[in-house]
C-alpha cells in the first residue's frame, strides 16, 4: 500500500513540476511545449541510469489490473510516439540521450518543427 502511495506521489510531483513550467505562458503553443518539456525530461532521466527510481517511472509498466479499454501508456511509449510524429521513431532514443549534445540537437530540431 505504501509503495502505491509513493508511486502516485512521485507521478503527481512530476506533473506539478511540468505545470509550473507553463505558468504565465500563452496557450497558443501549450500542447507543443508539453512535447518539448516531456522530451527534455526523458533525456534527463535516461541519463540517470536504471538504478534510480524515476527511471522506473519512465520505462516501467503500469502495475495492477487494467481497466477495460486501451492499455495504459508508459512514458516511453509517449516519447516514442512523439518521435514518430517527426519521423525519428525508429531510433534508440534512450541510447541517443546518453550523449547530451546529440540529444539536445534532436530536441532543438523537434522544437523547430513544433513551436512556431
Amino acid at each position: 500500500m505504501a509503495e502505491i502511495f509513493r508511486k502516485r506521489l512521485r507521478k503527481n510531483i512530476v506533473l506539478f513540476k511540468l505545470s509550473l513550467h507553463f505558468v504565465n505562458k500563452s496557450d497558443t503553443c501549450t500542447i507543443d511545449s508539453v512535447y518539448i518539456v516531456r522530451m527534455r525530461w526523458a533525456g534527463h532521466v535516461a541519463r540517470m541510469g536504471e538504478e534510480r527510481g524515476v527511471y522506473g517511472v519512465l520505462v516501467g509498466k503500469p502495475e495492477g489490473e487494467r481497466p477495460l479499454g486501451r492499455p495504459r501508456r508508459r512514458w516511453v511509449d509517449n516519447i516514442t510516439m512523439d518521435l514518430q510524429e517527426v519521423g525519428c521513431g525508429y531510433m534508440d532514443w534512450i541510447g541517443l540521450a546518453q550523449d547530451r549534445n546529440r540529444w539536445w540537437t534532436l530536441v532543438s530540431a523537434v522544437k523547430k518543427l513544433w513551436v512556431p
